[in-house]
Parts: structure tokens; sequence; C-alpha cells
């Protein structure tokens, strides 16, 4: 057995260079699979970003051409139904201006069959004009569908930019071909309309058609790839196969640049929208952000790694020192004196044994004024019962362990707060309790900093009244002490009138201002020992007022009206005062005659500024009782 235990503690070290390994290679692997995850969640936001874009840019798209079309439609049954004859192209020369209402809409041109111009917003010359060489007069002569041809984009022969064309077939009464009706909306329009969005520094939004001819594409302005032939890329290859719309990954053949996007069919036009984001500027922030945390996580893990070798050095040596130890004690005083907390040994007569140095931080007594003393010297006495009997627990083997926090006197700050963690020691020889070891700091600190939590935690930050959360605890314990005492309990829920409309007229921070100055006054009139002010919620407070009838609840309740009057201050949105003015619901219970509980009593005082608010606000309305009062004897 003794072998057994020698020879583990011989493997030691190895053990403790292994764990040390092994967290090593944990916190890298964790770290790496974390900053793979961050990626992929980075790349799904974008995928979301730019699913929105193009939804909302096919959108757009749809629109324009619903336009365009809408416009299209109206002038080709004008045109069949009238001809095109000198009046009627006369009028038309005059109407058409009006049709273009829209900065969507470039021109709008009508030809004959010969592809002259007959009419047209631009203001131009056309007479000598003609448009029968363009690819959508062709067609339109040759097919006769009646449906809008949406064109590939071309350069205006009235103003040299380039221009989408949508088109329709005018016919005779005998079906032969008349004409066509053009419309033209600028490639610009749609430029300048996707640089609206933020697509990154290297993202784009681009409309083609979907034979794959670049419609018009975002960061273009010298309109370099307008017209452009993408049907060779690998989306338009296989497009037959693909869905209407979903995220795409490709390098673009416009630029080489590796692409995140999102692209999205038009359900009523021969159009898609390719929104896109570059994908090294997707990375880039997760990239810096990575390399920032894996230079730490390596940092960190290469300082595990030198304190793992600092230790398993520290355990060989004091494997090599173990037999040099000549006593427990000198284990026990060495580390005590080294430590900042204050650590005693305790006899079975509560007598200190010993005393390490830190005692003249945490008592102001040196350690040989406190040798021999008693370790319940200096306990506040409301803590001592409490210290004694975990003491006692301790030495009658009824605990190994124990710790509290107590008040302790100290000699020249006076009372301060300090926790003791007790452990039970064993004789060296026969194995029994022989003392306790207490290891004390000082927790003044930290104990203040408890207190001023649990008061945030009870008190509304802008107005200092007491928040919801107190009201509600103090309203439950009010209601019970009443019940038991027999006395009376009343509330009051206070509104101010039109608050939003102050807000909004005169801005948040007058808002604020107007609370505060409406708390300043409940404060004061709530002023006995028991009342107790408090907002309940935005612009509402409550005030409630133990052991208050009616009379008195509504006598405060009008109190606290009038002061607020008084104060003046400016409302212009709340007629016909034009001052700040409040609604008041009051209410008043006796918890003992009724089996209710609290939540009545806030019924009651709601309904009562309900019926403030329904009468005309600024007024006081008082509810009738929760419970009836007991008659009144002869």
């Amino acid at each position: 057995m003794v072998t057994s235990r020698e020879f583990a503690k011989t493997r030691l070290p190895l053990w403790a260079a292994g764990f040390v390994v092994l967290i090593c290679v944990a916190i890298l692997g964790l770290s790496a699979w974390r900053e793979w995850e961050t990626r992929n969640a980075d790349l799904r936001n974008a995928e979301i970003d730019v699913t929105n874009l193009a939804q909302s840019l096919i959108q757009h798209a749809d629109d324009t051409f619903e336009l365009a079309d809408t416009i299209l439609v109206g002038l080709v049954h004008r045109l069949e139904l009238d001809g095109t004859g000198p009046d009627t192209i006369a009028k038309l020369q005059t109407y058409l201006p009006t049709r273009k209402s829209s900065d969507r809409i470039r021109g709008i041109f009508i030809y004959d069959e010969t592809g002259r111009w007959l009419a047209t917003t631009e203001r131009i010359d056309f007479s000598k004009l003609n448009n029968s060489d363009r690819e959508y007069f062709r067609q339109h002569r040759d097919s006769p569908e009646k449906g809008t041809l949406i064109g590939r984009p071309v350069k205006s022969r009235a103003g040299g930019q380039w221009i989408i064309t949508a088109s329709r077939r005018i016919d005779r009464p005998d079906g032969s071909f008349a004409g066509v009706a053009l419309l033209t909306i600028d490639v610009a329009y749609f430029v300048k309309f996707y640089e609206r969005f933020d697509f990154g520094p290297n993202g784009s939004a681009s409309l083609l058609n979907n034979g794959g001819i670049m419609l018009a594409r975002s960061r273009d302005e010298a309109s370099a790839f307008v017209g452009r032939d993408l049907s060779n890329a690998p989306l338009f290859k296989t497009w037959a196969s693909r869905p209407a719309a979903a995220v795409y990954y490709f390098t673009s053949p416009l630029d080489g640049v590796q692409r995140l996007s999102y692209y999205q069919r038009s359900s009523r036009y021969p159009l898609m929208v390719l929104a896109s984001k570059s994908q090294d500027d997707v990375l880039r922030p997760w990239r810096r952000a990575a390399t920032a945390r894996m230079t730490f996580v390596l940092g960190l893990v290469l300082l595990i790694a030198l304190i793992g070798f600092y230790l398993v050095r520290q355990l060989v040596q004091r494997q090599r020192m173990a037999q040099a130890l000549v006593a427990k004690e000198a284990n026990f005083r060495l580390l005590a004196e080294q430590s900042s907390d204050m650590v005693t040994r305790i006899g079975m007569d509560n007598r200190l044994l010993y005393v390490s140095p830190a005692c003249v931080r945490i008592t102001g007594w040196s350690a040989d004024e406190l040798l021999t003393t008693s370790a319940l010297a200096g306990i506040h006495p409301d803590d001592m019962e409490r210290v004694e009997q975990a003491i006692t627990a301790l030495k009658n083997g009824e605990a190994e362990e124990a710790r509290f926090v107590y008040r302790q006197r100290h000699r020249d700050k006076g009372e301060i707060w300090a926790e003791a963690a007790l452990h039970v020691t064993l004789a060296s020889d026969s194995g029994e309790i022989d003392g306790v070891v207490a290891v004390v700091r000082d927790m003044t600190e930290q104990k203040d900093l408890q207190d001023k939590l649990a008061s945030l935690a009870t008190t509304d930050g802008l107005t200092g009244l007491a928040n919801r959360r107190a009201f509600d605890e103090r309203l439950t314990d009010e209601w019970a002490r009443a019940r038991r005492d027999g006395t009376q309990l009343s509330l009051l829920l206070i509104d101010v009138d039109h608050f939003k409309k102050f807000n909004d007229h005169y801005g948040h921070l007058a808002g604020d201002g107007c609370l505060r100055a409406l708390s300043r006054i409940l404060s004061a009139h709530a002023r006995r020992p028991g009342d107790l002010a408090a907002r309940y919620g935005g612009e509402e407070f409550a005030v409630l007022l133990p052991n208050t009838g009616p009379d008195g609840c509504a006598e405060v309740g009008e109190a606290i009206r009038q002061a607020l009057h008084d104060l003046a201050m400016l409302h212009a949105q709340n007629p016909p005062s034009r001052l700040v003015t409040v609604s008041v619901g009051a209410a008043a219970s006796l918890p003992s005659e009724t089996t209710a509980d609290s939540s009545t009593l806030v019924a009651a005082a709601d309904r009562a500024l309900y019926a403030a608010k329904d009468r005309g606000r600024d007024r006081l309305v008082m509810s009738g009782q929760v419970v009836p009062w007991p008659a009144k004897t002869a």
C-alpha cells in the first residue's frame, strides 16, 4: 500500500504535465472552433442582408416596369382606337408630357410602321429620325405578340445616354402592324437608386434580364458593364435547374471579386436582381477580431504552458524537498505568514494559539497583543451567538468546516465586516479534534457595495423614489400589517396628463425634469415614516398611505394635484389649463374585513384613475371602498 502511494507521488509531475498539455490543446481547439462558428455566423448575417436587399430591389424593378407597362397599355389602346392620323398625333404630342410624371420615366416615343418618329416627350427635332433598325422595332414588326417587350439597353438617339426600353406593338383594326409605342428608363436611374443601399466597399447590385444581359449595375458610373452578356456565367448556364431565388457564392466575371450574393427573379417580368457583397469585405472585421482573439488565446496558452512548466518543476522540487520538511506546523506557518488574510488557530478553550501578521490590517492589533486572548473578543453582540454555535459545532465534530460573515471591532476603524472560513484541526498522534483554524478577511468594502446594490435595486434612477419592485413588496407588507392591526390602508395612483404630448413637444429632457418635479412634490406630501411614494411605471406614480382612511387619502391626493398646479409648469398640449396636470385615482380599504389580497386595492385605485381621465383629467376621483366599512354603532 505504501509502495503504491509513493509510486503515485513520483508520477504526479508527469500527470500534471499531461493535464497542462490537455488544457492547452483544448483551449486552442475550442478557440479555433469558436472562430470558425463566428466566421460562419458573419457569413449567414451577410446572406440575410443581401437577401433583404435583393428582395427590395426586385420589388423596385417590378414597380418601375409595371408603371412603364401601364403607360404603354394606355397609349397603345388609345392609338389603336383613334389611329395614327395627324390630329391624333397632335393631341398625343400634347398629352405625352403629362404621362412622364415620374422620375423613373426618361422618355416616351411613338413610331409608325416604317420606324419614323411620330411623337415623343423629348424636345428635339425628330422629323428625320428613324428607329426601324432597333432590335425591339424589328421584333414587334415581325411578331404579332402584343405583350410588353423589355429590350436590351441601348444608347438613346435623343440624349446619348444608356437606356432600358419597354415597348409594345401597335396594330391596325385589321391586325396589321401600325407601329411601336416605346418607353425608356435611364440606366442611371437604377444606378442612383442602388446608391441608397450599403453593399460594402466592393459590393454591388445588378439588374439583368433572364438571358444574362446586364441592364444596370451599381458602382458603374461610366456604364462600362451595361449591355454586357453574362449568359456564359455559371449562374445562367444552370439557370433552368435553379430556384427562383437563392444565395449564390461566385467569383465575378466582371471584376474578379469573390462575392457572396443573393439573386431574385421577378415573378412578373423577365428580370432578375443580384445583390452581392465582397466576401473579403464581410469577413474583414472577423479577420481583425479573430487575429486579436487568437493572439490573446495563444498568449494565454503560452502563459498556461509556462505556468504549467513552472508548476511541474515546483512539484519535482517539492518532491525533493518533502524529506526536508520537519513538521506540519512549519508548513502551516509558512503559508499563513504570506497570506493577505488573517490566519488564526483556536484552541479548545477558544484562546488564540497562533495569529498571522495580517491581523494588523484586519483588526488593528498585532499578533503579540492577540495571542492567548479569546477568539470571540471584539465580535458584535448581535453576531456572538451564531459565531459561538459554529465554533462549538466544529469542536464537537458536528461539522468539518463553517463559513459566515460577522461584525468585528477594529482598533482604528471602529466596526468592520469580516468573513471567516473555519476548519477543524486534528492531533497528529491521536487524530482527534484539537482546535480550529480560522481564515479571516475584511469584507467591509464588499458589504458596502452589496448594500448600495440593494438600494439601487429598490430605487428609481430618474426620480429617486421607490421603484415598482419596492412598491409591490411594501404594499404586501402594509396590507398584512393593516389586516393584523385592524387599521385602514389607502392608495393614490397618479398619472401625468398627456405626458407623451409633453415629451413630443418639449423633448425628453424636459419630460425627465417634469417627472422629477412631480416626484419632489410626492416626497413632500408622503412625509410620515410609513408613507411611501413610488414610480409605478412611465409617467404613473403611486403613494401608499398606511393607517389612512378615505378622507385623509383624498386630502393628500388633492394637495398633490394642487401643488403641481401651483408649480405652473407649461404644457401647451394640455388644454384648457395649458399647464402640467395630473389625474389621481384614490382608494381606501380595511384589509381585516376582507379575504382579498392587496391587488384589489390597486385595482380600485386604477379604476378611479381611469374615471378621472374619462371625466376630463386634472382631477381626483375616489373609488368606492374595496370592502364595506363597519357600520357605526349608536
